[in-house]
């Protein structure tokens, strides 16, 4: 099991930046596909970025060049930090977990991540 719990939303105005992290407990070695994807009111739940060690991240085409998605082995800590924020970014993000084809081709594959947080509002005015 893995348990991830997301800090940092809050609010901001557009142009502004945020940063989200993402500490990881349990059995994270078995989960080396880490992402932050999305959800916002009456839409689908999106990916956003991914990343796993020793390979280039994954960007969603609306925040690439905006958001940097890192991580802290050591501290198991997954990051988001998020620029040149957008009203359109206003959304729940979730942080998760998983093992398999974590992303590929410019998608990445939803089904692969097991493990989720209870997410964290971010809300970006104009």
């Amino acid at each position: 099991q893995v348990q991830l719990v997301e800090s940092g939303g809050g609010s901001a105005q557009a142009g502004g930046s945020l940063r989200l992290s993402c500490s990881a407990s349990g059995y994270t070695y078995s989960t080396p596909c880490m992402g932050w994807f999305r959800q916002a009111p009456g839409k689908e739940r999106e990916g956003v970025a991914a990343i796993v060690t020793g390979d280039r991240p994954w960007y969603s085409d609306s925040v690439k060049g905006r958001f940097t998605i890192s991580q802290d082995n050591a501290k198991k800590t997954l990051y988001l930090q998020m620029n040149i924020l957008k009203p359109e970014d206003t959304a729940v993000y979730y942080c998760a977990a998983g093992r398999g084809y974590c992303y590929s081709g410019g998608k990445i594959f939803a089904d692969t991540y097991r493990y989720w947080g209870q997410g964290t509002q971010v809300t970006v005015s104009s």
